[in-house]
């Protein structure tokens, strides 16, 4: 079992920066594979950036790209969205998300990219973003 907690978020203005993080505790933070989605009033929850469990690999939704980056301190069982230029489109709940992964090379480079594949879910932080 796997418990996410999600904190950073805030009120800012657009063209600010933000760094999102997610603690998670119960296992080994190395052998999973964490992403982040955020879901907007009255739309779907949508993936943000993902990265492997060796954290060699990462994927970034379009609209993010070169503006948000994501990474991972395993000494600290914490992953981060740092989060720069925002804009009002960013406003949403951002969600922390992990999954478990087999061991071996293959498996530890693979990102996940789809809210079906992940298992475990922090409560979401809020992110606005005023223009």
């Amino acid at each position: 079992q796997v418990q996410l907690v999600e904190s950073g978020g805030g009120l800012v203005q657009a063209g600010d920066s933000l760094r999102l993080s997610c603690a998670a505790s119960g296992r080994t933070f190395s052998g999973l594979a964490m992403g982040w989605f955020r879901q907007a009033p009255g739309k779907e929850r949508e993936f943000v950036a993902a990265m492997s469990w060796s954290g060699g690999r990462t994927y970034y939704e379009d609209s993010v790209k070169g503006r948000f980056t994501i990474s991972r301190d395993n000494a600290k069982n914490t992953v981060y969205l740092e989060m720069n230029s925002l804009k009002p489109e960013d406003t949403a709940v951002y969600y922390c998300a992990a999954r478990f992964v087999p061991s071996g090379t293959y498996y530890s480079n693979i990102v996940y990219y789809r809210a079906n594949d992940y298992a475990y879910w922090g409560q979401g932080t809020q992110v606005t973003v005023s223009s």
